[in-house]
């Protein structure tokens, strides 16, 4: 292991899940010890203990730090969670050159999952890993897993049009699409440059990634990193996965199918990337955010519900 590593875990009432992640982490493949910093807010159902307790069966493999707070009503929310569990793990590691992984506690990483991540680490690489839905979770139904499968296959389709419009070089084919607080790493000094995580109650992990870009930071999405998440459909986070999957769930239940941007949508927009690119450089992200949101106009192809 070449760089300094620690696992930042944002967590609220997560004594349900939290001694499966960090089981998982207690597995990793890599040799060296390294660090997690869990920032534990405004819970009651005793996460801190069954961490420790968790933390206690890992022999060794990492050290827990955890820090517990109360943030008042207004500030619990996503972003200030998010951000006080990565500030933790930057102030426990030393130099920039350090690396800080992102998770969540309903996550259950792969072995290889850390050392995946360390091989895809650079001072300026941003890396985003996969979210798969954890299939050994009993709320994991076959619809459930149907419904991802068919999503897969549509944003691969999505991944095709924009390698082929505006490939980059630095994400080639094949990868993934997903860059959130469930797997996601960059360097202390990348992190510090961005300004840490916006404190935002809804998509704090997209504007770390958006802000970390505009500090000279550039996205991967290599296949090999990934990690899985509880299917649960009441999450922690407002927009975040278990609302996707909530809807997932309702437009079965209805015999309905999601619907997504039709793909000449996706071709207009990796065109229009593309052009701007030159122009905008850095901020090429940011000024995406404020297009207007592509129309969800067609069903998600291929799916059949009823």
């Amino acid at each position: 292991m070449t760089r300094q590593v620690c696992v930042c875990i944002p967590a609220r009432n997560e004594a349900d899940h939290i001694a499966t992640l960090l089981r998982a982490l207690g597995q990793q493949s890599v040799a060296e010890p390294f660090v997690v910093a869990l920032c534990i807010n405004n819970s009651d159902d005793g996460t801190a203990e069954v961490a420790r307790a968790a933390a206690g069966t890992a022999r060794g493999r990492y050290a827990l730090e955890i820090m517990e707070c109360q943030f008042a009503p207004n500030d619990a929310h996503a972003g200030t969670a998010r951000r006080s569990a990565m500030d933790l793990g930057a102030r426990l590691l030393a130099g920039d050159d350090a690396l800080l992984i992102s998770t969540d506690a309903d996550c259950r990483p792969p072995e290889k999952w850390l050392a995946a991540n360390l091989e895809h680490s650079a001072p300026d690489h941003i890396i985003g890993g996969r979210i798969d839905i954890d299939e050994e979770d009993p709320a994991a139904t076959p619809a459930m897993m149907e419904m991802r499968r068919r999503f897969d296959a549509y944003w691969h389709a999505v991944r095709a049009i924009e390698d082929h419009i505006d490939p980059l070089p630095w994400d080639p084919a094949p990868r993934h699409g997903d860059h959130t607080g469930a797997s996601l790493a960059l360097t202390v000094g990348l992190y510090r440059r961005a300004g840490g995580v916006p404190p935002l109650p809804v998509g704090e992990d997209g504007a770390l990634v958006r802000a970390a870009i505009a500090a000279g930071g550039r996205l991967l999405h290599p296949p090999a990193i990934w990690t899985r998440a509880s299917p649960r459909t009441v999450g922690r986070a407002q927009d975040g996965m278990a609302q996707a999957l909530l809807h997932w769930t309702e437009a079965l239940a209805r015999g309905e199918s999601p619907a997504v941007p039709d793909f000449r949508h996706w071709q207009e927009r990796a065109r229009w990337r593309r052009e701007q690119r030159p122009h905008l450089g850095t901020l090429l992200h940011e000024a995406e955010q404020r297009l207007p949101p592509l129309p969800c106009d067609i069903p998600l192809p291929g799916l059949e519900v009823g």
